[in-house]
């Protein structure tokens, strides 16, 4: 049995590449990423009569391999991927990395950005959690329509990995359109102020709408309102399939031990349990490359196998 790869026995460059994804993340963040989601804010209803139309005003645009509005399902990947991006971000700058990697492999892949408010031109998924559920349900039976899939699966990121996407699949009738939700760094319990506090520092603008502009923040504090209606009864449904992907050195949902669930069909994975020399933060767990495996593992577990140190050097 190969000996397991150490920080010294990696190579140097992919540990920088996943760094400096991360970097360009945030990076396009500052700069504003164009004009994702621009046109739609959480108190103006997106149309519902034409719901590709509907879906397409929601894409996020600019996105390596997302977005095609004529990709049909293979028999290998027969469900289409939604994407769904974190507090603050928008799904131009959150997936560029993870969207052209499942693209590659023959995966319809599609983005949204979600969750603007009035006066935050920038900022994205700031909105109340049950508005950007809306706009998620919106996208996803656009999704269908143009596919002709019978359902997806959602990958998300924080907010957009945890208690959105289950308050859609609850609330909304998301469960019936979503085979598997896997989570990525998620906020499925709530956190602190301060780990709101520690991700709005990235994030120009953002710290100030923390406890005051930002129904998205308020909704993920711990022992909120929101948190206790969407866990009331157990974490999960009936025929969804979830995934908690986290990591010990997440510093904004804290601890990190609470973005797992309890229930029927939860897969709950520590990233260090599968390379005890990976440690990504929790703004990383979107680029990082033993993440993107078990994303993959995730999605298809009868032909990719679970994630281990060699991800860093296969991607």
């Amino acid at each position: 049995m190969p000996a397991t790869p150490t920080h010294s026995t990696l190579p140097g460059h992919r540990r920088l590449a996943s760094l400096a994804a991360g970097c360009a993340l945030l990076a396009a963040a500052l700069a504003g990423a164009g004009p994702a989601g621009a046109a739609t804010s959480a108190n103006t209803p997106v149309p519902r009569t034409d719901p590709v139309t509907a879906a397409q005003a929601l894409a996020a645009p600019g996105v390596p391999g997302a977005n095609d509005w004529s990709c049909k399902p293979s028999p290998a990947h027969p469900r289409p991927v939604v994407l769904v991006h974190g507090t603050f971000a928008n799904g131009s700058v959150n997936w560029d990395t993870v969207a052209p990697a499942l693209a590659g492999d023959g995966t319809c892949v599609f983005v949204l950005t979600y969750g603007a408010m009035p006066g935050a031109p920038v900022l994205r998924a700031i909105a109340p959690v049950a508005d950007s559920a809306q706009q998620l349900s919106v996208f996803v039976d656009g999704v269908l329509a143009a596919t002709g899939a019978g359902q997806v699966d959602i990958v998300g990121h924080s907010q957009g990995g945890g208690l959105m996407p289950r308050y859609y699949l609850k609330f909304d009738g998301g469960a019936a359109k979503v085979h598997t939700l896997v989570g990525l760094a998620p906020s499925n319990h709530g956190t602190t102020l301060d780990g709101l506090v520690t991700l709005a520092k990235s994030f120009p603008g953002a710290l100030d709408l923390v406890g005051a502009a930002c129904p998205a923040c308020t909704d993920q504090v711990v022992g909120s309102d929101l948190l206790s209606r969407l866990n009331a009864g157990g974490d999960t449904l009936p025929g969804v399939t979830y995934w908690a992907i986290a990591t010990r050195y997440d510093e904004v949902v804290t601890p990190y031990r609470t973005q797992f669930l309890s229930g029927p069909d939860v897969h709950d994975v520590t990233v260090q349990d599968l390379c005890p020399t990976n440690i990504p933060g929790h703004v990383l767990m979107a680029v990082d490359p033993v993440v993107l495996h078990e994303v993959r593992h995730a999605l298809d577990p009868a032909h990719v196998g679970e994630a281990d140190c060699w991800a860093n050097l296969t991607g």
